[in-house]
C-alpha cells in the first residue's frame, strides 16, 4: 500500500511509520511515496505503480487538500483505491475518508480567534480535540474501480455518496 506524504510536513512522517507498522500487523506493507508540490503529485503516482502499490492511503496536508481533484483522478487513473482524513477528497471523487470535519475544524478555530480578540491569552485556552470523526465512502468511485463496498461499511458511514 502506497502512503503518500509530504516530506516538508513533520507529522507526516509519523502518521506514515504508524500507519507502516498497522500495515506490518496485517501483513501488508507501507511504501511511502513523497510529494511537497504539485507538481511532485504526478510522479508519485507514477511511482505507486512501478512499486506494485494496490492502494493508497494519502497523509493529511494542506497541499494535499488543495490538490484533492488532481489526487482523486490519479488515483482513479492508476487504478488505486484511496483513503483519506477529510473528506474533501471523497467529495472530489476519492475512495473513503475517516476524519473530522474541516469545516467543522475551521468554525472551531474561529471561536479561538474571537476569544483572542475579546482578551483570552492563548496559553490559557484549553486545547481541544475533534470528537467526531466521519467515514465517508464515494459508490460512484468504487463502481468506477469495480469494487463492491460490503453492507456493513456502508451502514456504519456518516455519508454514502451515489
Amino acid at each position: 500500500m502506497a502512503i503518500l506524504v509530504n516530506p516538508r510536513n513533520s507529522s507526516n512522517a509519523a502518521n506514515a511509520i504508524n500507519l507502516q507498522i498497522a500495515l506490518q500487523g496485517g501483513g501488508r506493507i507501507g511504501l511511502p511515496v513523497e510529494a511537497s508540490t504539485a507538481e511532485d503529485i504526478g510522479g508519485g503516482f507514477i511511482k505507486m505503480k512501478e512499486q506494485n502499490a494496490d492502494a493508497v492511503v494519502v497523509a493529511p496536508d494542506a497541499v494535499f487538500v488543495e490538490q484533492r481533484q488532481r489526487i482523486a483522478d490519479l488515483a482513479i487513473e492508476h487504478r488505486l483505491p484511496s483513503m483519506f482524513s477529510f473528506r474533501e477528497h471523497v467529495e472530489a471523487g476519492g475512495l473513503m475518508s475517516y476524519g473530522q470535519h474541516l469545516g467543522d475544524s475551521y468554525r472551531r478555530a474561529a471561536t479561538y480567534v474571537d476569544r483572542i480578540f475579546k482578551g483570552a491569552k492563548p496559553g490559557e485556552l484549553p486545547i481541544e480535540q475533534s470528537t467526531k470523526l466521519e467515514l465517508v465512502i464515494n459508490l460512484r468511485t468504487a463502481k468506477v474501480l469495480g469494487l463492491e463496498a460490503p453492507p456493513m461499511l456502508l451502514a456504519r458511514a456518516d455519508e454514502v455518496i451515489e
